[in-house]
């Protein structure tokens, strides 16, 4: 039997446990399996791309377990009545091949996004940092709110977005929780006196929503707009400017920030900084950029971390997913064998 969880036991579950805390645990999670990098198998992830938007496979494994996720990124879909994300994960047993367990991934994969831009603000950032802007006010960005705010303590929002509907949407969901928040009428207005800049948006174009004159020294900005050949968020020269900080290098070449730079642009992988073989932040000035595409490795973090916490609980049902005849090479027996009636 295969363990599941869907959508309405995730909700449970992070009901349970609480957003704050879930988030914390998850960047602890992600941290952990980057600082152990070198033995996972990885591979960019592989995309079918169309006219109305993206479909992928993002698989990875350790010596122990292998996971992928489906995901999809369709910028339209709001508009038609679907989510922009969608997605499912599973984690298999590399000794045997058999699945362990398969989970919804929509509301997971907002969860470890947000957690993994806290454990790279974690290293990256000033520590004094108190405000940060949000560029995009979409699915994305009350969790990655919350995450600043149990990482550095950010309680300071200044938000611009396209659609006024979301920044009323963000406002919302977040004043109660406690946050100072600024609806700002521009990009540019939003991250004056910012010492984070979060830009998440969905549209895949090359747009510049951040320009260098707008970035001062010290910032740390997150660049995780729904990623992929072709969609950019940042005016070029704030990458010369800064340091920039990168999952899985032959990826973000082809999808992040740098695909807008050549390919001898200095890249810093963030793995090497959570394990002490290379600098972060070296001073105060310093520009930080995480061009995060999302990562694989990010998927198993979480879906391990969810496993690891539900399994064995009623949040966790079984499922048949697998046939697994008594004899292991007749399964044309085990498939023809009449089935008992409950």
């Amino acid at each position: 039997m295969t363990g599941f969880v869907g959508v309405k036991n995730m909700i449970r579950w992070l009901t349970a446990q609480g957003i704050a805390p879930t988030l914390t645990g998850m960047a602890d999670a992600i941290e952990e399996d980057f600082r152990r990098w070198p033995v996972f198998n990885k591979t960019e992830r592989v995309a079918s791309h169309t006219p109305f938007g993206v479909m992928e496979l993002m698989p990875i494994a350790d010596p122990d377990l292998y996971s992928f996720k489906y995901v999809n990124g369709h910028p339209l879909n709001p508009a038609r009545g679907y989510q922009t994300v969608t997605a499912f994960g599973v984690l298999a047993n590399v000794h045997n091949g058999y699945p362990v367990f398969v989970a919804e991934m929509t509301i997971l994969t907002a969860l470890r996004t947000a957690a993994t831009s806290a454990m790279a603000a974690r290293a990256l950032a000033r520590t004094d940092s108190t405000v940060m802007a949000m560029i995009g006010a979409g699915s994305q960005s009350e969790f990655q709110a919350i995450a600043f705010r149990e990482a550095l303590g950010i309680r300071q929002l200044r938000i611009y977005d396209t659609d006024a509907r979301a920044a009323e949407k963000f406002v919302g969901n977040l004043t109660p929780l406690g946050f100072d928040i600024q609806v700002c009428p521009s990009g540019k207005e939003a991250v004056r006196g910012a010492d984070i800049i979060t830009t998440c948006t969905a549209d895949k174009t090359h747009a510049t929503l951040l320009y260098s004159p707008d970035v001062s020294p010290g910032v740390h900005i997150n660049a995780i707009g729904g990623d992929c050949p072709g969609k950019t968020e940042l005016d070029p020269e704030i990458l010369r400017r800064g340091t920039v900080f990168v999952e899985f290098e032959p990826q973000t070449r082809i999808e992040g920030e740098i695909q807008a730079l050549p390919e001898t642009f200095p890249v810093t992988p963030l793995w090497k900084v959570l394990a002490g073989e290379a600098a972060g932040r070296t001073t105060e000035n310093d520009i930080t950029v995480f061009d995060s595409v999302g990562f694989a490795i990010e998927d198993y973090s979480a879906l391990r971390y969810l496993y690891e916490s539900v399994s064995g609980s009623p949040l966790c049902e079984e499922i048949d997913l697998v046939a697994d005849p008594d004899d292991p090479k007749d399964l044309f027996g085990f498939a023809l064998a009449p089935i008992p009636v409950s």
